[in-house]
Order: C-alpha cells, then structure tokens, then sequence
C-alpha cells in the first residue's frame, strides 16, 4: 500500500505539476538572461579557473566538483537506461531540452545563493536556498521545511537508490548469487562512504575534486570508442530520438511511460537544475562575483546531461542491443558493453558504477551539513555531526537491500518537493539575480574583473558577505 501511494505521488509531480513549472520557469529564465547558455559559455569555462585569495577556501572548481559529484551519479548509467527502456529513444531529446532550459534556472538559483551566502568562523561560506528564503522572504518556516525535504532526499532518499543501483551492477557475476550479497557489498561501500565522511567536509572536497574528473573523462572516452566502432548505426539512432520524441499520439496515449515524461523525470533526476540542490555547494564557493559561481554551475548541467548522460544514451543506442523492459536499469549498459568489449564491457561499467554511487554519496552527505546548520541556527559540534554521519552510512547498508521501484519512486517524491519549494522562491527573487548578472556584464564590457558589492543592485545592508 504504502509504494502504491507513493507511485502515485510521483505519478501526479511529473505528469501535470513540474513537468509544467521546470519548462515554464526554465523558459523565462533563459529569456530574461537572454540565453546565457550560449552568449556566457566561454565566460562560465574562464570562470571555473579563479582561484580564492585564500589557499584554504573552498575554489569554484572544487565547487562545480562537489556539485558534479552529487549530479554525476548512477543517474547517468542506470537513469538514463531506464528512461529509454521505458520510454524509448526520444526520452534522450527531452533530457536534453530540460538541461538546456533547466541550465538558466540553475544560473538564477546558484547566484542567489552566492549573494544571500553567510561567513562562517572559520572564515569559510555556507549558504542555499533556505538562506535566500529567510533573507528576501523572511519566512523561516518554508526554509526550515525546504531543509527537511532536502535532507529525506539527498541523506536518505538519493544515497539508499544510489546503494541498490551499485549492488544491481554486481548481478553479472557468478559471486552474487551468494546468500546476502546484496547487503555484503552495501556492508563494504557503507564503511568505505563512513569514513570519508566522518573526516569532514574537506575530505569530501578533496575526494570529489580528485575522482570526478578522472571518472567522467574516461567514462566519455569510452562512450565515443563504442559509437566510433558502431558509427554506421550512429544516424539511425538520430533520426529514431528525433521522430520518437515527437510521436504525439505516443506521448498522449500512455503519458506516464512516454518519452516526453521519462526524459524530464529522468533528466531532473540526473542534472537537478531548479530543485536547490546546487546552491548549497556554489554558496560555498570563494569568488569575487555571484554571477561567476551561477555561470559555472550552469556548466554543471552541461556537463551532467549534454555530456555524460548522452554518452550513456549513445554507447547503449548504438551497440545494437535493443533497449526492453526485461534490461530495464543496469543491465541494459552492460548487456550493450558486452556486446561490443566481450566480458571486459561489464567490468568496466561495475567500476564505473562504484565511482559514481561512491562520489554521489559524498556530495549528497556535504549538502546536509549546510542543511543542519541552518536548521540549529550554528554550527554543529563534532560528535552530533559523527552522529549524523553513521546514520547517513546506516541508510546506504539498508538502501542496497531494497525495491527498485520504492526507490526510485521515493526519491522523486522528495526531489519533486524541494522543486515545488525551491522553484517559486527563485521565481520571486529571480529580478536580484538579474540585476546581479547586468552588473557582472557592464563591469566586462568596462574591461574590469567583476567585484560585487551589494549596493550595487540595492542589497546594501541585506546581505552578510558583500558589503
């Protein structure tokens, strides 16, 4: 009773509810910045090699890193896989459309977020959505509750999907019909994840930043050989995503598994751009402008869904295994890998897997100390944060033991809440974001490296970290 309820919640988010306000929303952002995914996209790239005047702060790159890490996940292997499996190949046009448009929202929400950003005692900053909604809607109480629903989805929600879908990949080989394997290798990737994150936000900084790029270019690298061996079928699987995402009579027949639904459900799964996630680790970032941080994690998505969820998509659509119910997740990648790599093929995607649940997990666990500061109004001691930390390490043993279905299902719930929360928020406050932007151009076009200072756009008095 209790997944049906739950399938039904998610049912209604994504077929009416979000599908509706992530479009709109997207749209007017990209039109109010005018389309700053292709006019600030060298802007973003420079951006992303500033470095702090404090050697000991958070860069934007081990923010973009952090953020990456916790969109960069088994999203991008079993999502996408499930997207197509279910709503076929125009599932990928839509994933694309939602990070393109999506990409504008997460400019607007990661630089309010770096405008509202408070200094720690330490010196560093730690800031997100709950802290521009006290700040500029003076509503402790909808921020409070934006908090809980990011903690149930980030701690509990995202990190026990991302423990089953780590174990499923294991179902190839001969060692998992071993009695409790399932919780042997959730056993073994909870410690490993616990001790990480007992060591503290730097330590997850500093893993994310090491393992994310290594991870991502090679997953790439690997994703372009197999569409370079099958490169006849590369056009058929083109035009297939083009006439199969607007097969209307498709889309309105069976909405809840049609290309359009599974592309937006499973792209917002993947990128997360508008649901607040992001702008807790952009607030972190040490910059001399907002709109600097809000541009690199524009870049984010980029990298997210236009890179590594199509490089998914393409290496499973062209390897000529065709996509079914039956190969629904995980085994669909690593049935297409086998085909063109032999035995090699599935290996690669089981440690692929592991480095995507592993830095996943850490970049969700990073968000909730940001969370739970906010929540107790100061800075948390050392042995409740331990606490919170085995209980985190607790939910990804118990996640591997799991339904697929519950799980997923659970966690586009939580996810949908904080959009339903995040997204009229940065709607409201959307004119600071774009001021914030008009003043970063005018001091480029003045040859100046942009500086921020709130009276800039009349924040004067209304912010912690600019004036």
């Amino acid at each position: 009773m209790f997944s049906s309820v739950i399938n039904s919640i998610s049912s209604f988010m994504y077929s009416k509810l979000l599908v509706v306000m992530l479009i709109a929303a997207g749209l007017y952002f990209t039109v109010r910045t005018k389309l700053p995914q292709i006019r600030l996209f060298k802007d973003a790239c420079k951006a992303v090699m500033e470095k702090p005047e404090d050697d000991d702060s958070v860069s934007s790159f081990q923010a973009l890193m952090v953020s990456t890490a916790s969109r960069v996940g088994t999203g991008n292997i079993v999502g996408v896989s499930s997207a197509i499996c279910i709503g076929g190949y125009g599932a990928v046009f839509w994933m694309w459309v939602i990070a393109f448009i999506g990409s504008a929202s997460a400019f607007v929400e990661s630089t309010l977020a770096q405008v509202y950003k408070k200094r720690g005692s330490d010196g560093n900053c730690y800031g997100g959505p709950a802290y521009y909604i006290e700040a500029a809607l003076h509503s402790r109480p909808l921020a409070v509750m934006f908090c809980v629903s990011m903690i149930l989805t980030y701690a509990f929600g995202f990190n026990m999907l991302a423990s089953y879908n780590l174990q499923s990949t294991f179902a190839i080989f001969p060692f998992y019909n071993v009695r409790y394997m399932p919780w042997i290798i959730g056993g073994i990737l909870a410690l490993v994840s616990g001790w990480c994150l007992i060591g503290g936000g730097k330590r997850i900084v500093k893993v994310t930043s090491t393992v994310v790029p290594v991870m991502g270019i090679l997953y790439v690298i690997i994703a372009i050989l197999v569409v370079i061996i099958n490169i006849k079928s590369l056009p058929g699987v083109i035009g297939s995503i083009i006439s199969e995402a607007f097969d209307f009579k498709a889309i309105f027949g069976g909405f809840s598994g049609s290309a359009l639904m599974q592309g937006i459900r499973r792209g917002l799964f993947s990128n997360e751009a508008g649901i607040g996630s992001a702008p807790n680790a952009s607030a972190s970032a040490q910059i001399s402008h907002p709109a600097k941080q809000g541009l690199v994690q524009m870049l984010s998505v980029f990298i997210d869904t236009l890179l590594l969820c199509t490089a998914t998509a393409m290496m499973c659509m062209c390897s000529g295994v065709a996509p079914s119910e039956e190969l629904n997740g995980a085994p669909w990648v690593q049935a297409s890998l086998s085909a063109v790599f032999g035995n090699a093929g599935p290996v690669f995607i089981t440690v692929a897997m592991i480095l995507f649940a592993f830095t996943t997990l850490l970049g969700n666990c990073f968000y909730c100390d940001n969370l739970l500061i906010y929540i107790h109004r100061k800075e948390l001691g050392k042995k409740f944060m331990t606490g919170f930390r085995l209980v985190c390490t607790f939910v990804v043993f118990i996640g591997a033991g799991m339904s697929m279905s519950l799980l997923w299902n659970l966690a586009d719930v939580f996810m949908g809440i904080m959009a339903l929360i995040n997204i009229p928020v940065i709607f409201i406050l959307s004119n600071t974001a774009f001021k914030v932007l008009k003043d970063y151009e005018h001091q480029k076009k003045q040859g100046r490296n942009p500086v921020f200072h709130s009276e800039s756009v009349g924040l004067k008095g209304k912010t912690d970290f600019w004036e």
